[in-house]
C-alpha cells in the first residue's frame, strides 16, 4: 500500500528494511486535519519518534513493533504522562487509518497505554504563590500575561491568539468580557477583573487595529508557546518557587483557589471551558493535606 524505500543497515550486511515514505506523511496529515495547530505540532512530533523508532511504513507495523516501542519510552525514562499521550496518539492513528480503510488492520487496538491518574495536586501552586508568581516580572507585557493567564485560566492557545477584537469592556464596571476559543472550537465568554484588563489595556498602542494581537513577539505575530514558557519559567525563577511552572499551572491555580473562596462549581466549569463537571470536580479533591476529619468534634 505504501512505498518502501530501501536501507542498507549499518552492520553492512546489505539487508534491507522499509523506511516511512512520503505515503505516511500524507496518512498523517489526513489523521491530523482539522485539529488546533498546537495538537498537530505535538502529534508531529510523536508520530517522527515512533516512525524513528520502527523504520517501517505504517501499514507494515505490528503488534510486537508497537510493544517495543512501548518498552523503548519506558526504557528512555519519559514521564509517564508523556508516554500515555505518545502512545494515544499511535493508537489514535492507527484506529483512524483502519476505520478509513487506509491500511488492513488496527494492530494498536491491543496496545495497552500507561493509567495516568490525574491529579491536579501535583500542579498546585498555594494561593501565596501565585500571588508571587503573577507580580514577579518586570515587563508590563510579562506582568500582564501573568495576571491574564491566572484571572481568566486561559490555555496556552487561548492566550496567545487573544485580540483586542476579543474584548468587550463594560463601561461601568471596567471589567472586560474577553471571547476565547476552547478545545472543540468551543467558544465561550471569560470575565476579567478591571484592574486584571487595565494591565493589558495600557500595551494598546494608538495604532494597533482592532485584529493585532494584544500579546505579540518582535516581528509583530501573536506570542508563541515557547515565549509564553519563558515567560511564565523566568517569573517562577525571579519569584524563588523551586517547582516546573508552566502556563498551565495557573489554570490549575485559577480553578482550585476559586472553588477554595466559594466560587460555584458551576461557574468554574464555565469559566475554563470545562467539558464536564467532572474534570472541575478534580480540584476539589486536590488537597492531600486536608481532611474532613478536622471537622469533627472527638
Amino acid at each position: 500500500m505504501l512505498d518502501a524505500i530501501a536501507l542498507t543497515d549499518t552492520a553492512g550486511t546489505g539487508l534491507s528494511r522499509p523506511s516511512p515514505g512520503p505515503g505516511d506523511d500524507r496518512l498523517v496529515g489526513l489523521w491530523l486535519h482539522g485539529r488546533p495547530a498546537s495538537t498537530i505540532e505535538t502529534y508531529r512530533r510523536d508520530i517522527a519518534r515512533m516512525h524513528a523508532f520502527l523504520r517501517k511504513p505504517l501499514a507494515a507495523a505490528t503488534l510486537a513493533d508497537l510493544q517495543d516501542y512501548a518498552d523503548e519510552l519506558e526504557e528512555a525514562e519519559l514521564a509517564i504522562r508523556t508516554r500515555a499521550r505518545m502512545l494515544s496518539a499511535v493508537k489514535s492513528l492507527l484506529r483512524f487509518l483502519a476505520r478509513a480503510g487506509l491500511i488492513p488492520v488496527d494492530v494498536g487496538v491491543a496496545l495497552r497505554v500507561p493509567k495516568v491518574i490525574n491529579d491536579p495536586s501535583e500542579r498546585a501552586l498555594t494561593r501565596a504563590e501565585a500571588r508571587r508568581l503573577i507580580r514577579a516580572p518586570r515587563k508590563p507585557r510579562d506582568v500582564a500575561i501573568l495576571h491574564l493567564l491566572y484571572a481568566g485560566g486561559f490555555r496556552r492557545a487561548e492566550l496567545c491568539s487573544l485580540r483586542w477584537r476579543s474584548a468587550t469592556v463594560d463601561e461601568e464596571t471596567g471589567d472586560a468580557f474577553v471571547s476565547v476559543v476552547g478545545k472543540g472550537s468551543k467558544l465561550r465568554t471569560v470575565r476579567i477583573p478591571a484592574p486584571v484588563w487595565s494591565l493589558a489595556a495600557a500595551l494598546r498602542r494608538p495604532e494597533d487595529p482592532d485584529d493585532a494581537p494584544i500579546f505579540r513577539m518582535r516581528n509583530g505575530l501573536p506570542l508563541s508557546f515557547s515565549q509564553l514558557r519563558d515567560v511564565v519559567a523566568g517569573a517562577a525563577r525571579r519569584a524563588k518557587i523551586a517547582k516546573p511552572v508552566s502556563p498551565h499551572w495557573l489554570r490549575h491555580a485559577h480553578a482550585s483557589h476559586a472553588l477554595d473562596a466559594g466560587a460555584p462549581i458551576s461557574l468554574v466549569r464555565d469559566t475554563l471551558g470545562h467539558a464536564s463537571i467532572s474534570t472541575t470536580s478534580l480540584y476539589l479533591h486536590s488537597k492531600p493535606r486536608d481532611g474532613s476529619g478536622k471537622y469533627l468534634r472527638l
